[in-house]
């Protein structure tokens, strides 16, 4: 069967972005990154999201390699762990992610989550990584308005991309409204609501309304408002499954009934709360 090619995105910086990634949370030996990985690639993926607080890089930047994976074909994410901001922190953290993957330049790194005692310093350190072309694009992830707001106050430039958790239980439309606003792309964690929205009984009846799985569903619903996806799984069929997504569409009528099932309903963090305690407490 062959891949249906999956589009990229327009950053603000000039770069492009896959719509789809590929989530690597939690995988955590090297035989298990290296099925999940071959897997990925063999369906389609090309944006591997990583982070340093995932204690996964190692494993990553190995399974590339022993799978021989192209460098130039891959887009390769991570982001800085609340203990490593801070400028000169987050100039070292970014060496340390670099040979712990095997590359010499990432394609985006992002601020993890938002700290008030490094929130200038640690994006200083981005902007600079930028400009020596260690890294290609840099954004940000769990940033509410306010914290974007703030950040425009110092900041040389603007965040590309802000990764948040988003799925139907949670579609912070005026967040997503506002990053459009300011060309940033809105990418989604947790795009299947880390299970909790897979039984809902309105997105079954889409679901069998299309021949699709419901992850399907919501994966295609997250494309068609425009957002970038990285769903993960360790099962290879899922991660086909979770590609899969190309090759139909949502009417007016799904995509009305999916909007009304937001509750507020957050399977993580709240931002504004590590914002002010420096760390994640889930």
């Amino acid at each position: 069967m062959t891949k249906l090619r999956q589009p990229n995105l327009q950053l603000a910086d000039g770069h492009t972005m896959p719509q789809l990634g590929f989530g690597v949370y939690k995988l955590a030996d090297q035989a298990t990154m290296n099925t999940a990985i071959a897997a990925a690639y063999q369906a389609g993926y090309r944006l591997f999201d990583t982070a340093q607080a995932y204690q996964n890089e190692a494993e990553l930047g190995t399974a590339f390699k022993q799978l021989a994976l192209p460098r130039t074909e891959l887009f390769i994410t991570t982001k800085i762990a609340e203990v490593n901001q801070g400028y000169d922190n987050t100039l070292r953290s970014v060496e340390l992610s670099l040979k712990r993957l095997q590359i010499e330049q990432l394609d985006l790194l992002l601020i993890h989550w938002p700290i008030h005692s490094q929130f200038f310093a640690t994006w200083r350190a981005l902007e600079r990584l930028k400009a020596e072309k260690i890294v290609r694009s840099i954004g940000v992830s769990n940033y509410h308005q306010t914290h974007l707001d703030y950040l425009a106050t110092k900041a040389n430039e603007q965040p590309v991309v802000n990764q948040i958790e988003n799925h139907p239980y949670l579609s912070q439309e005026p967040l997503l409204a506002y990053n459009r606003k300011q060309h940033i792309v809105s990418q989604a964690w947790s795009p299947l609501g880390r299970g909790a929205v897979l039984q809902d009984p309105t997105l079954i009846k889409i679901a069998l309304k299309h021949q699709r799985s419901v992850a399907q569903i919501i994966l295609r619903w997250h494309l068609q408002r425009g957002l970038a996806v990285i769903p993960k799984s360790q099962n290879p069929q899922r991660i086909n499954e979770n590609a899969t997504i190309f090759d139909f569409k949502l009417d007016a009528d799904d995509m009305t009934a999916i909007a009304r099932l937001n509750r507020y309903q957050r399977t993580g963090d709240d931002p504004e709360v590590v914002y002010q305690i420096e760390h994640q407490y889930h």
